[in-house]
């Protein structure tokens, strides 16, 4: 079994998430992305190779980071150690100081046991797939083993959270002035950029969720918890709440009346917002195959195109990468600014979006509503032969049945789980009732002919 996943390596830390792991797996990152034209042209000018570690909370975090430090220095790699910072962060100083590469330690959304390790290039970008195979195979083949003064120097990056608060500040297109924005940080890693950015920015900031003691991650808060939020941000009679997840790459919002805004309707207002600057490059936004049907007709009737990626942000970064695109994401809340960042970045992501309240002087609910959300309903059938779906003939005919019927007014989607042996069957309706009917309906056609 491959030992990178869709987001780096992760798993339940002392348990397949070791520190041997962890060191062994610097070492390999050490070799592999030590190599190449600009690495040896760095070594030919005598300047040693450079990475930046950071982590989010998460007690187990230390001795990862640790282990990682220790595996990068004992290979010739000088580390610059940020401590606690958000993801985006991490991939931002990769670029800003023009780092060799990166690792973050961080298992994002996932519960406080859990852990993971991500390593970013040059530029902070994330590793193609074709990248960490080799990093894979290398874990068991020779080291870097320099000695004396070649071996690298571990020093803290003081000043590694002041420069993503200035990056972020100097992105916005307008100040905060005299909105009241609750801040939900997930007990995570951008407990204290986040409140930093939104005071300096002009907000009235009321903040939960932004006490993290290594075991409260994720713990009933940020952006898979937003009932806290929702509760606090009526209570206070706020304006607006944003939620960060664990590693504060996603954002998600909610209005003043306490009302979810989820990732494609951040998108929505986004695109719109952007285009209207002249900053949406190429009239043109990247999403997932899972955005709401309801994103693609309020983009068509703003006049901006919408391309479809594969589930992952890694799959939408890699099209916008390709196609010179500014703005894409899930809906889940990783939204990706290419203008700005390398990553999905929870905190940038939630400042413009409430830079935006600001610039056109409209409620959240107000610019949400430039996109109707769809109904839409999953069913996850399991126990199936989930590489027919494709091509069952059965099957696709009940699909093309259903879609005949919907006309322009619904989708209908079956795909694969990655992981399980399980059919994910999604349908999106006008109405509720008829997705559940038509999802339903479909869940059982797929389990009759596709059972193992």
């Amino acid at each position: 079994m491959a030992l990178f996943g869709t987001d780096g390596v992760r798993g339940l830390a002392n348990g397949p998430l070791t520190a041997e792991l962890a060191l062994t797996l610097a070492q390999a990152t050490a070799v592999v992305l030590g190599q190449g034209r600009i690495a040896e042209a760095r070594r030919a000018a005598g300047k040693r190779l450079t990475a930046v570690v950071a982590r989010d909370p998460r007690i187990s975090g230390h001795f990862l980071s640790a282990a990682v430090e220790a595996g990068l220095a004992s290979s010739g790699v000088d580390v610059l150690d940020a401590g606690t910072l958000p993801t985006p962060a991490a991939a931002f100083l990769i670029s800003d100081i023009d780092a060799d590469f990166g690792v973050m330690i961080s298992a994002s959304h996932n519960p406080a046991p859990d852990n993971g390790i991500k390593i970013f290039a040059r530029g902070g970008v994330k590793l193609p797939d074709l990248v960490e195979q080799r990093i894979e195979e290398a874990m068991t083949g020779p080291k870097l083993q320099p000695i004396g003064g070649e071996v690298g120097r571990v020093r803290r990056f003081s000043d590694a959270e002041d420069r993503y608060v200035m990056h972020l500040l100097a992105s916005l297109p307008h100040r905060l002035d005299g909105i009241h924005v609750v801040l939900d940080c997930a007990n995570g890693a951008a407990s204290g950029a986040s409140p930093e950015v939104f005071t300096n920015a002009g907000a009235k900031v009321t903040v939960i969720g932004a006490d993290p003691d290594g075991l409260n991650i994720n713990d009933g808060v940020g952006s898979t918890h937003l009932d806290k939020l929702a509760a606090e941000v009526v209570r206070t009679g706020a304006d607006v709440g944003i939620a960060h997840d664990g590693d504060a790459d996603r954002c998600l919002a909610v209005d003043a009346d306490g009302n979810i805004i989820d990732g494609d309707q951040i998108m929505a207002i986004l695109a719109v917002a952007m285009k209207d600057r002249g900053r949406l490059a190429q009239n043109t936004l990247v999403a997932t195959v899972m955005s709401n049907l309801g994103l693609h007709m309020a983009m068509r009737e703003n006049g901006i195109t919408v391309r479809q990626t594969a589930v992952g942000d890694r799959y939408v970064l890699e099209d916008m990468n390709a196609g010179g695109y500014s703005l894409g994401g899930e809906q889940s809340g990783h939204v990706i600014m290419s203008d700005f960042a390398t990553t999905g970045d929870g905190v940038l992501t939630g400042l413009h979006l409430v830079a935006e309240m600001a610039r056109q002087k409209k409620t959240m609910a107000e610019l949400a509503a430039v996109m109707t959300v769809y109904p839409q309903v999953m069913i996850n059938v399991k126990d199936v032969d989930k590489d027919r779906v494709s091509d069952h003939a059965v099957v696709q005919d009940a699909v093309r049945a259903v879609e005949a019927e919907l006309g322009s007014t619904g989708r209908v989607l079956l795909r694969k789980s990655g992981t399980e042996s399980l059919v994910r069957v999604m349908v999106e309706a006008q109405d509720a009732d008829t997705a559940h009917a038509h999802a339903e309906s479909l869940a059982t056609i797929v389990k009759q002919h596709l059972a193992v």
